[in-house]
């Protein structure tokens, strides 16, 4: 029962917004009815003051109607007249426990199958709300993941009819959890009247819509309880704050007092714009202001931003980037492209955009280096970044730059959303590990921000050094984030400023950029090396938000309900993917676990279900990472999963690979300490350096004397890593060779007011030194047990392990004199008395 095609446009959604042919459409719409059934049976008003009321609607800017029940031909033709879109709720009986009963569900399919058929892809519709405000309690008898897909079915029955219509389900707090996967926007119903609880829970809901347009279903006060004067006062400030939001539009409950529900009238509530006789209330004039302003409120002021892009060799995307930079929606802005050394047609293109500043780099410098370039060159007052592979929305700035002002944040970032003309290969890499993601430590918040989306104030980067130069491929923008935070500076996260961000297309080109990602970890962890755990994995603290799963969901998501199921705000907690069945997958089980299981099982054959095992379970588990990858619908082919799952086996060895090249082939900072004349003599002298001891005459705060090592390890170019709460140790000092050391500090009160302050020098093998050991005795075992029996002697070299054991200890005891020396220097200037130990 598919209708037919026309040729007219539609509403359709561009990334976090609508648009209607080359414009965007913002919604700025009011509740309209139902109201007492006319002369037809009809719950809509007679067509004559239905035009009436239209004209009157269209009066107050408003450019939607939501109506909840579907409307007869007449009644879209009428909107149409006056330039009104109408969004479609359509009615059946969520009341009831409707997945219990077959004949519940099918009248509700039924209901869908008709309301769309009876629209018939007329031009005045907007969409199609599957459902309204289904009961929690109702949702909790069937069971939340059986409630969305019902919905998911209703949207496909809806898509079965009109295969291009946009549909939704209208949500509210009590059934927040509820997340159906086919909705093309989400849409929620929110009756907040304080404005920072209105405010913070539209940040939630922008941040649960994640990539998708976000809509305010209904708001609004009851005049008869607060008030004509609050009731106004109140729409007027929520309106715009839904729109500074970056809300794709709100929906005010609603037109007129006149409302008929349940059979009778509603007399007890007076939620309209209008009164009964449609008289204008306050409200009406407040909502036409705000209408009439939306959805550009004006910031505060406008400073000049600079936009740098850092290109190299992007000439296959380069076009569409300065073309969407030239057209956006922003009084005072420049484009500064740097060229890295391309050898395409990158500066060709650069000729023919007119208006941007154009530097180039005789050679490929990095991308450091590159946006280095641009911030020398800026004349704003913020920076702005975005790469060649991008093409940003015409409110980017707009969004950015207004959220920067309204806020202490001294830098903000936004998403990165796959372009809709992107390939399939390019919606499968979007969903595997390892792409640009945000992490947020609250709602608007951020810990991190990628550097295809970024602004920072130039005074904030001027503050840090701009950009580490060392990072030529990837990781500048991490190190950038952690150094603003680490100098006081807040990030903060705008949902509405996006960018299309173009995926690698091809595996290959995937694969070349995780290894890219693999070399700047290794730097990553060398600079900031708190930031990572012993096998050089990232330590975050906020919630990392991508496409990509990070690991395979082995539990479902827990539901906060409240009381027997009746509370208001009722909150989904997401379950943590496995991350240690992720483990399988990672070079290290490959190389300690799988590897050798293999190479063991050629000699002892028993081994070997062991080994076919274990390659198994890591195939097994990306194999589940890829079934349960969120792919793109229209952009997924039979072979996009077994992609996905590919590349979730290939990404952890290719970068991994690359994170360990870096990590154990690259040679120590030129900053790194060397060995002192007094070093050595300690070193030489025979004693335990395992703990040093300083005698203060005063009191010493031991907090003091911990930062006061910190200090002195920073100006001497220590790599060092200090406890942020959770260590059993006060720093961590690394030589970036063999061996690192674990310093603890402690102060015993004496007699007399005085104090004995201890220092215990722990000292480890670094990784480079475990690997090293471990694949030496793992050969060195092989080839004994394969050739030991045909040649006795070849056990001899079992002895090179405890040299290299004495080379290690050697090692760390050079560590430790150094260390000692530099305790005592700092112990000198404070004054301390040094003590030998017991």
């Amino acid at each position: 029962m598919a209708v037919a095609a026309s040729s007219r446009p539609r509403i359709s959604v561009d990334g976090k917004f609508f648009r209607l042919g080359e414009k965007k459409f913002h919604v700025k719409g009011l509740a309209y009815g139902p109201f007492a059934p006319n002369a037809a049976g009809q719950p809509y008003a007679p067509p004559e003051e239905t035009a009436a009321d239209f004209a009157r609607i269209r009066e107050a800017n408003a450019n939607l109607l939501r109506v909840y029940h579907p409307p007869a031909k007449w009644f879209l033709d009428l909107a149409a007249e006056h330039k009104l879109k109408v969004l479609v709720d359509i009615p059946w009986n969520k009341h009831l426990c409707f997945l219990d009963s077959r004949d519940d569900q099918a009248r509700a399919r039924e209901a869908v199958r008709r309301a769309v058929y009876a629209c018939a892809r007329h031009p005045s519709v907007f969409g199609f709300s599957v459902a309204n405000e289904i009961p929690p309690d109702i949702v909790r008898w069937s069971g939340a993941r059986a409630v969305a897909d019902f919905i998911d079915e209703l949207v496909h029955v809806a898509r079965e009819v009109d295969p291009e219509c946009l549909c939704t389900f209208t949500n509210y707090p009590p059934t927040e959890f509820l997340r159906p996967e086919s909705l093309d926007f989400v849409c929620f119903n929110v009756y907040l009247h304080q404005p920072q609880p209105f405010k913070n829970y539209l940040a939630r809901l922008q941040m649960m819509a994640e990539s998708k347009p976000l809509l305010l279903g209904e708001f609004g006060m009851d005049s008869l309880r607060e008030g004509e004067a609050c009731q106004a006062e109140t729409l007027e400030w929520q309106v715009e704050s839904a729109f500074r939001a970056g809300l794709a539009g709100a929906v005010v409950f609603s037109f007129t007092d006149d409302w008929w529900h349940g059979g009778r009238a509603v007399e007890d509530w007076a939620m309209g714009l209008t009164t009964r006789d449609r008289r204008p209330k306050p409200a009406f004039g407040a909502v036409r202001k705000m209408f009439g302003a939306a959805p550009g409120f004006p910031l505060a002021r406008y400073p000049k931003v600079s936009i740098v892009v850092a290109s190299y060799n992007g000439e296959r995307t380069l076009t569409a980037c300065l073309d969407s930079l030239q057209r956006l929606n922003y009084p005072s802005y420049e484009v500064i492209l740097v060229d890295d050394g391309s050898t395409d047609a990158t500066p060709q293109i650069a000729l023919k955009h007119g208006g941007i500043r154009y530097f180039r780099h005789e050679k490929n410098l990095g991308l450091s280096t590159a946006r280095n370039t641009g911030i020398a060159a800026a004349t704003g007052e913020i920076i702005a970044f975005t790469d060649s592979d991008c093409r940003a929305d015409e409110d980017w700035l707009y969004y950015l730059v207004g959220d920067l002002l309204n806020s202490e944040f001294a830098g903000m970032g936004g998403p990165n959303l796959l372009p809709p003309e992107d390939s399939a290969v390019a919606a499968a890499v979007m969903v595997s590990p390892g792409g640009p993601a945000h992490v947020m430590l609250s709602d608007r918040q951020a810990e991190h921000i990628p550097g295809c989306n970024m602004a920072v104030y130039k005074w904030a980067l001027a503050e840090i050094g701009g950009f580490d130069p060392i990072f030529h491929k990837a990781g500048d923008d991490v190190d950038v984030c952690w150094r603003l935070q680490q100098a006081g500076c807040k990030i903060g996260f705008s949902p509405a400023a996006f960018v299309w961000h173009y995926r690698r297309s091809t595996v290959g080109a995937y694969l070349k950029q995780q290894h890219g990602y693999g070399e700047a970890e290794a730097l990553l962890v060398r600079k900031h090396p708190e930031c990572f755990n012993s096998i050089g994995g990232s330590l975050w603290h906020g919630r990392i938000y991508t496409p990509s799963q990070f690991g395979v969901f082995i539990r479902p998501p827990i539901i906060y309900r409240g009381r027997f199921g009746s509370a208001g705000f009722q909150f989904l907690y997401t379950a943590e993917p496995a991350l240690t069945l992720m483990v399988c997958t990672r070079i290290e089980y490959h190389v300690l676990v799988t590897l050798p299981l293999w190479v063991l099982s050629a000699t002892f054959h028993p081994l070997l279900p062991l080994a076919i095992t274990s390659l198994l379970i890591s195939v097994g588990v990306c194999a589940a990472a890829g079934a349960q990858a969120a792919l793109p619908k229209d952009k997924t082919r039979w072979w996009s999963r077994p992609l996905v799952a590919m590349m979730f086996l290939l990404q952890p060895v290719i970068r991994g690979w690359a994170r360990y090249q870096g990590r154990l082939l690259v040679h120590p900072a030129p900053l790194a300490p060397q060995q002192t004349l007094d070093s050595i003599a300690l070193r030489d002298r025979g004693q335990s350096l395992r703990e040093v001891r300083y005698w203060a005459e005063k009191p010493v705060d031991r907090l003091a004397w911990a930062d006061g090592i910190l200090g002195r390890l920073d100006e001497r170019g220590w790599p060092n890593k200090a406890d942020i709460g959770w260590s059993e140790y006060d720093v961590e000092i690394h030589d970036t060779r063999w061996s690192r050391l674990q310093l603890t500090t402690v102060a015993e009160a004496h007699a007399g007011n005085k104090q004995l302050i201890r220092c215990r020098l722990r000292a480890c093998w670094a990784l480079r030194t475990k690997v090293a050991f471990w694949s030496l005795c793992g050969f060195e075992f092989l080839v004994c047990g394969l050739l030991g029996s045909r040649f006795p002697s070849l056990w001899l070299l079992l002895l090179t392990l405890p040299l290299f054991a004495w080379f290690i200890r050697r090692q760390e005891r050079n560590l430790q004199s150094m260390i000692a020396v530099l305790l005592d220097e700092l112990a000198k200037e404070w004054k301390l008395a040094k003590v030998d130990p017991p």
